[in-house]
């Protein structure tokens, strides 16, 4: 089943874009190939408001935020993770407002570090962000009109929380499902078994329009869900198709799988390829020579 990515998006740099009664968006002016136009802070709320991902240390955006607040009060900055371009104007904007934060709880990794790991993504990771309040799976938050429902949905980050903005069907999806991308899922901060559990999730649920962190609204999201399921089993069955064709290491694989991808992202691209090797070994069908590692040597079960 082919995704149909949907990549026309207007950020509005600055400005706070109407969505749904009661939520608007700003986006933070940090593209990348990994932000796509930039990060997407949504605020909730008409008189007392939630501020849900308020994005990296920027100052346009924290001005951008400050007129589209307008003076109302927040009570919660609400965070879906904690790499860098969503959490670290929390700090900022709590000082400004006084609000509570709310997340899953501080960075971590999705498992321990391997003896002689190093974690290369610890720059990404906001590991200066501790939470005043810790939501789990199905414990909610809620302020003047309205109420936020914690999804627990790990894979791109071991702490990644969707929330449901109960009465509308609109669930902030953070970078868990994009309509413009697949999110990156990346060990030792990503586990692909836990991506997979998180999306058979969310196909449990009936929401009907998805706020990411990146990029525009998704609209009819269970059949884009299934298209990113059947995208990783394929990713699954070509990487388990290299092994058999006597590829050994993740380079030589990401070489073959990724041929037609830009190399500068063929970093990312190898990381990609060790969560479904991690996930691979666990479930028997692929076997480690050496540590389960970038530099390790597989082949298959």
């Amino acid at each position: 089943m082919a995704i149909e990515f949907q990549t026309a998006f207007d950020p509005a740099y600055g400005s706070a874009v109407p969505i749904a009664p009661g939520v608007s968006r700003l986006t933070v002016n940090n593209p990348s190939a990994f932000t796509f136009y930039g990060t997407n802070t949504y605020l909730v709320g008409t008189e007392t408001l939630a501020v849900i991902d308020p994005g990296p240390e920027d100052d346009a955006h924290f001005e951008a935020l400050r007129r589209a607040i307008a003076g109302r009060p927040v009570s919660h900055i609400v965070l879906t993770h904690t790499h860098r371009d969503h959490s670290p104007l929390a700090r900022r904007l709590k000082e400004l407002t006084g609000a509570t934060t709310v997340a899953e709880g501080p960075h971590r990794a999705s498992r321990p570090l391997r003896i002689g790991e190093t974690n290369p993504l610890d720059a990404s990771g906001d590991l200066d962000f501790t939470p005043d309040v810790r939501l789990g799976d199905g414990e909610v938050v809620e302020g003047d009109g309205w109420r936020l429902g914690g999804v627990f949905t790990p894979g791109h980050a071991a702490n990644h929380m969707s929330f449901g903005l109960e009465g509308t069907g609109i669930l902030f999806s953070g970078d868990h499902v994009m309509a413009w991308s697949t999110s990156i899922v990346a060990p030792p901060d990503g586990s692909m078994s836990d991506y997979m559990a998180s999306l058979d999730r969310l196909l449990a649920r009936d929401d009907r329009l998805y706020l990411p962190g990146h990029g525009g609204e998704l609209r009819k999201p269970l059949p884009f869900l299934r298209g990113l399921k059947a995208h990783r089993k394929m990713r699954e069955r070509a990487i388990l198709e290299r092994l058999r064709q006597g590829d050994r290491t993740i380079p030589d694989m990401v070489k073959a799988i990724y041929r037609e991808t830009d190399p500068k992202l063929h970093g990312a691209a190898g990381l990609s390829v060790l969560a479904h090797i991690e996930d691979l070994v666990a479930k028997g069908a692929a076997i480690a020579e050496t540590d389960v590692s970038i530099d390790g040597v597989y082949r298959a079960g």
